[in-house]
């Protein structure tokens, strides 16, 4: 007890799911904290961060001192500041990539790479072919971490030779088990009404994956020559698979029964039981049984609480099942085979001498398992990276530092939308704060709410944001006039259309709204829905010829070919439109002016956006390099002396022998610019750009010609414009758009942000 007597551990933060939410991280991070709380000394506190998927989250109990909402980037933030201030010793990552937000979970780096305390890491998952993605946020985590523990020592050689991490980094740690003696089985079985059967048990959340139907297809055989086995299935369908297909995978299994008469043999028990249950539960089994189909499981808790426990454990060969079963410990048997699994039942249960060996070995084995031992080694490991800090004095690894304000965004706040919204869709205008009706409504203003909106559940998965996706699209649906093949722009607030073809424009706008909820749709009927409309309003493209109407259509294209890049014929109007654009520049080779007329107005940064989207994905190199070339001009004509954002203004625009307007400034002209250099960092992942789109976003907060934020902290609005005198203090519908566009966009560019090369190792 060395390492919990020496007082260098007076305080750790476990993070990762907890109880009483229902999943194996939940229960192992529990256990862990408990473990660890027995072991130390008895002023050593020990606190949980908790992982929730619930808005509310749950009915936690005290150890739980932080939640985090896993699809909200700033919770990630405010976790690492919380334990930075109470300046844990310690932190201890429970990582598994499906309980944190962000592509692959890639949330989590905004967390972990802003501690200032050592950091260890638990990996439940270890791929063996990782997505690029994969590959870089493991790598991150070993970066950013003193130590990373694994389960097995597959789990270690897997982390040397899949991703090049060095063995001194990599600690063995078995997964923690229950502390429960070596019984007979019969000592519990009267408990659940099996007094006189031969119990076969499997365990845990049921999915399709666990593979009971080859149990249940090997029951026949068992039952003739053991009539009097019981199997008991005991477990809850697993929440996510509740969520995706409901309990079907349950509901065939029960089917499997009938068919096969089983109804005497095979008893489901639908919940998820706490642990002194469940130990009794597995106390009463003779035969512990885990069929899974996927060889790819680096860990199971349930096979290590059955082994500990001293059970006769058949299993197929996952990675996990073989390493722990070695040695005799268990029975393997080929994935998808009953016969195999029957064969191995009935051997074990006709040779009692047989099986009791088979148990006393894996009860054996199991000893170095249990919690208390578990913890001693987390304990160790703890102080280990405790004293190598110390040592050598390293800095965490350099990360770009944004100016003050960037780590306390505020988050993208819905609801003064829901205030502008009503059941036609978003009004226009507003007067300071109140929607005003007057001016009705326009399809540009709702075709911009539908990106805020698909945006948002793409991010944040928030079932409001769904029905506000439907207003706005059903708003888009009423508005496209199928005589005309375009899209209408104007209703009044009494729902009277009062165009019968809007501009190009809007046509364009409605494209690009249009195509990104094709994209973001949250289930099929939206996505559906949306395709139709985008398929109906796509064919007047080709009629189009303003640039900007044409710069908008393309990067709806681009969103909807993200789903559906089979379409040929949109990909065929995509470089048709993309070269009818680029057409526009062919001749303007002055430097000092490379626009393609006299005056740059409003939205100009639409246009190098659509190119270089275009060019990349066509591809053409030519247009893509033109595409950078006018973001660049752009950037740098309206950049300040002072080096913030100073935006051309609608007062006189630019023009090319004259100064340029200073105000009114308009947030979509940010909001243009934002997204032109977010796309830029996202295909080329160049640190340049996304600090220059965080320079875009940042004149919202202040760092413009004024001094003065746009958006609006308590509505989630932003202003109108920055006038001279001062901000125009309406919050119109384009505005409030303009930011909640580019306060998501930035939300997803800086997930992206923590897999830049240079932060993978």
């Amino acid at each position: 007890m060395s390492a919990v007597k020496n007082n260098k551990l007076n305080s750790v933060a476990v993070i990762g799911n907890y109880l009483p939410r229902q999943c194996g991280i939940a229960t192992f991070t529990a256990d862990l904290c408990g473990a660890l709380a027995e072991e130390l000394d008895s002023g050593a506190h020990v606190a949980a961060v908790a992982m929730d998927d619930l808005d509310g989250g749950y009915a936690y109990p005290r150890r739980v001192k932080f939640q985090i909402r896993d699809h909200w980037l700033p919770d990630y933030l405010k976790a690492a500041d919380f334990l930075n201030v109470n300046q844990f010793d310690v932190a201890i990552l429970q990582h598994e990539f499906g309980i944190f937000g962000g592509k692959d979970g890639s949330h989590i780096l905004r967390l972990v790479k802003n501690l200032n305390m050592p950091l260890i890491t638990t990996l439940h998952t270890i791929l063996d072919e990782p997505s690029d993605e994969q590959r870089k946020i493991v790598l991150d985590l070993a970066k950013y971490s003193e130590k990373v523990v694994v389960m097995s020592k597959n789990g270690r050689d897997m982390l040397r030779q899949v991703y090049g991490i060095e063995e001194s980094r990599i600690a063995v740690i078995h997964h923690g088990i229950p502390d429960v003696g070596f019984m007979d089985p019969y000592f519990h079985k009267d408990t659940f009404g099996v007094k006189d059967k031969k119990v076969i048990l499997t365990f845990g959340l049921i999915h399709p994956g666990k593979g009971i139907e080859y149990v249940l297809n090997a029951m026949p055989e068992i039952i003739e020559k053991h009539p009097d086995v019981v199997y008991i299935v005991l477990g809850a369908t697993h929440p996510n698979v509740l969520k995706a297909t409901g309990d079907a995978y349950r509901q065939s299994l029960l089917q499997l029964v009938n068919r096969l008469n089983l109804k005497d043999h095979v008893l489901f028990k639908n919940q998820f039981v706490e642990l002194d249950e469940l130990c009794e539960y597995i106390g009463a089994a003779d035969i512990y049984i885990t069929p899974y189909l996927s060889e790819k499981q680096i860990v199971s808790g349930a096979l290590a609480y059955a082994v500990g426990a001293g059970k006769a454990v058949i299993s197929t060969p996952y990675w996990y099942a073989e390493e722990i079963l070695s040695s005799d410990r268990g029975r393997l048997v080929a994935f998808r085979d009953a016969d195999g699994i029957a064969r191995e039942v009935n051997d074990l249960l006709a040779n009692e001498q047989e099986r009791n060996a088979v148990r006393k070995r894996a009860y054996q084995f199991g000893r170095m398992m249990v919690w208390s031992k578990v913890a001693v080694e987390y304990i160790s490991r703890c102080v280990e990276v405790i004293d190598y800090r110390a040592e050598h004095q390293k800095d965490r690894p350099a990360e770009k530092t944004y100016p003050k304000g960037v780590d306390e965004l505020p988050a993208p706040k819905l609801d003064h939308l829901r205030t502008m919204t009503d059941d036609t869709g978003v009004l226009q205008h507003c007067y300071f704060s109140i929607p005003d009706r007057n001016h009705g409504y326009c399809v540009d203003d709702n075709a911009r709410a539908l990106i805020v909106s698909s945006l948002h559940y793409s991010l944040y998965k928030d079932e409001n944001s769904v029905s506000l996706t439907k207003t706005y699209l059903s708003f888009l649906h009423h508005a496209f006039n199928t005589g005309t093949g375009r899209f209408r722009n104007f209703m009044s607030y009494d729902r009277r259309w009062l165009d019968e073809e809007g501009s190009e424009d809007s046509h364009g706008r409605a494209l690009w709204g249009v195509g990104t909820a094709v994209k973001h749709a949250p289930n099929d009927s939206l996505r559906n829905m949306a395709t139709r409309l985008f398929q109906d309003g796509v064919d007047a493209v080709e009629r189009l010829t303003y640039p900007r109407a044409l710069a908008f259509s393309l990067i709806g294209i681009h969103a909807y070919l993200e789903v559906f890049n089979g379409d040929a014929a949109v990909r065929r109007l995509r470089k048709v439109t993309a070269k009818k654009l680029y057409d526009r520049f062919k001749g303007k080779s002055d430097k000092e002016w490379p626009w393609y007329e006299d005056e740059a107005t409003y939205a100009n940064a639409r246009i190098p956006h659509a190119l270089l989207l275009s060019g990349q994905w066509i591809p053409d190199d030519k247009m893509w390099k033109k595409g950078i070339e006018l973001l660049q001009w752009l950037l740098d004509r309206q950049t300040s002396p002072q080096g913030h954002l100073s935006i051309i203004g609608n007062q006189g625009w630019m023009k090319r022998d004259r100064e340029r307007a200073h105000f009114d400034q308009q947030p979509i002209e940010a909001m243009t610019l934002l997204d032109a250099c977010a796309e830029v960092y996202r295909s080329t992942g160049e640190e340049k750009w996304l600090n220059e789109a965080m320079r875009c976003l940042n004149w919202f907060l202040g760092y413009n010609d004024l001094h003065v934020p746009l958006n609006d902290f308590i509505t989630g609005g932003c202003f109108d414009g920055l006038q001279m005198k001062g901000v125009n203090r309406n919050q119109g519908a384009e505005s409030s758009l303009a930011w909640l566009i580019s306060i998501l966009t930035i939300f997803e560019v800086m997930g992206r942000a923590t897999l830049l090369k240079n932060g993978s190792g």
